[in-house]
């Protein structure tokens, strides 16, 4: 049985061309672009415009994503969502829908599971069950917009799984996102994180598009480096630092460089003193993240006053920094640990929505 066509990863030129082998005209295919990235359509039958042959032509051998909404917790602090999708096949993601004065942003995942082990993260505990294709990463954006009936205006893809793991799928979703015409999301408003993929960091700089890029840094050494995220065994952090430098002198965006605080780990105000070092002269800014304590890791989350003291010292030697807002603290707040509850309570027989 041949593969059905993923039309919603397509870019509005190849479906032109797929369309023209079925014999339709040109414009046909900016219909069929408005449907899937504009009107956000979940089934063929309401592509009113389009002619019901070619309706049911699509339906025989072309797929949506076909994203099912299983749960949703929404924080009592703070109106915080999220979101656990199953797919298809049954594999199951998260995205997570933060409001800001500046407007919604959705955290989308970019596979299921994730191959990198970062001991911090809940998503990598089970390993990398498989990519997303760009259509599936979309329509975790498009299933939020619909259900809150609210635009989108910030997209970060920094749920569970490695962006640059899944390269290929995750710039072909920044090109349909931000489309003309489709949702038209800036790709100045996109955020993407890695885990400090050294080749695709610079692959992607010369993909020159205008998006942020954010390193999961975490680490002022290569040694307590490799104890939070093994990648780090396979690239060293000067390389990595290069790379992104590369990526700041071919796109002229500044990255983020994301420090997830770990008590007594990287929290002490040597390691402030080594992360000034580092980072000194280099183009960037640092989001301190206090971590969210894994069930299944022994990581402990530093105190408000070691937090509040790493800022500090960051300032005061001239390095750009802020604390990560704690946005739905009060629900699964770690990358994949909502999935994995879920995955749980089902093989027990319990999956009451909360």
């Amino acid at each position: 049985m041949a593969t059905e066509l993923d039309l919603c990863s397509l870019s509005q030129s190849e479906l032109g061309a797929y369309l023209k082998e079925l014999g339709e005209p040109g414009f046909r295919a900016k219909q069929l672009f408005s449907w899937l990235h504009q009107k956000k359509a979940q089934q063929f039958e309401e592509m009113s415009n389009l002619p019901k042959s070619l309706r049911e032509t699509l339906k025989e051998h072309a797929r949506l994503p076909g994203l099912v909404q299983e749960v949703v917790q929404v924080s009592k602090s703070d109106g915080t969502e999220k979101y656990l999708f199953s797919l298809p096949d049954g594999n199951m993601i998260e995205s997570v829908l933060m409001r800001y004065n500046y407007g919604n942003s959705v955290c989308i995942s970019s596979q299921v599971g994730c191959r990198m082990g970062c001991r911090f993260c809940a998503s990598t505990v089970d390993g990398l069950a498989r990519n997303l294709t760009a259509g599936e990463m979309l329509a975790q954006v498009y299933a939020i917009e619909r259900k809150i009936g609210e635009r989108v205006s910030n997209v970060v893809v920094m749920g569970s799984g490695e962006p640059m793991d899944n390269y290929d799928n995750v710039v072909r979703f920044i090109r349909l996102l931000s489309d003309k015409d489709g949702l038209n999301i800036s790709q100045r408003n996109i955020t993407v994180s890695t885990c400090g993929l050294v080749p695709e960091i610079r692959r992607f700089a010369d993909e020159k598009l205008q998006v942020t890029l954010a390193l999961s840094l975490h680490a002022a050494d290569d040694a307590t480096r490799q104890r939070l995220m093994p990648i780090a065994n396979r690239y060293a952090l000067c390389d990595v630092l290069d790379a992104c430098a590369y990526y700041f002198e071919k796109t002229g965006r500044r990255v983020s460089f994301e420090y997830s605080l770990v008590a007594g780990v990287n929290d002490t105000p040597a390691e402030a003193a080594k992360l000034i070092a580092l980072l000194r002269h280099r183009k960037g800014h640092v989001n301190l993240i206090p971590v969210n304590p894994v069930v299944e890791r022994s990581l402990k989350e530093p105190s408000l006053a070691a937090v509040h003291y790493f800022r500090d010292t960051l300032e005061k030697n001239g390095i750009n920094v802020t604390i990560r807002k704690e946005m739905g603290r009060d629900i699964d707040g770690a990358c994949g640990q909502l999935r994995r509850r879920y995955r749980d309570k089902r093989e027990q027989g319990d999956t009451k929505e909360e």
